[in-house]
């Protein structure tokens, strides 16, 4: 039949999950992509209480791609309604850690050590220096010796 579309699919939302998404869309308390996830869903449910838009409409009312709303349906019935809502997690960081969790706990006692000789306390300057002297890792800027300090909460004053 001619404009019938077929979904593969399917949003049919519980009213616990209606309200859930509704209460998203009505507080502006959550991410731009959250509260645009619950609008897709709520347009796109089929359910007594639901509009079931068409996806071409659900694309028209909020530009955007016609694969977003794909994607959106397809992540609900296949990871469920928890896993729509957040971002999904990257698998690898870009960016591999250069101070792994022994790496770390090398640096930290570096750090809550005595400085070396003619200083008063060590500067992320001095640490980065140090620890690619004692061969801990390869290389290192004072912004990552800081960064990981500062993860760990470890302070010397």
């Amino acid at each position: 039949m001619p404009g019938i579309e077929i979904k593969k699919y399917v949003v049919r939302l519980s009213a616990e999950e209606r309200r859930t998404l509704e209460a998203i869309v009505r507080k502006g308390t959550h991410p731009a992509s959250e509260v645009l996830k619950a609008q897709i869903l709520l347009k796109a449910d089929i359910s007594e209480v639901g509009e079931g838009w068409a996806d071409k409409r659900i694309v028209a009312a909020f530009s955007i791609s016609l694969t977003t709303v794909h994607r959106t349906r397809q992540r609900l019935v296949e990871e469920g309604f928890d896993a729509v809502l957040r971002r999904k997690p990257r698998e690898r960081p870009s960016i591999a850690r250069i101070f792994d969790g022994e790496k770390e706990a090398r640096l930290i006692t570096l750090a809550c050590s005595e400085p070396p000789a003619g200083h008063a306390r060590w500067s992320l300057r001095l640490l980065e220096e140090k620890v690619v002297e004692l061969g801990i890792v390869e290389r290192a800027s004072d912004n990552t010796i800081g960064r990981t300090l500062k993860k760990t909460f470890s302070n010397r004053a």
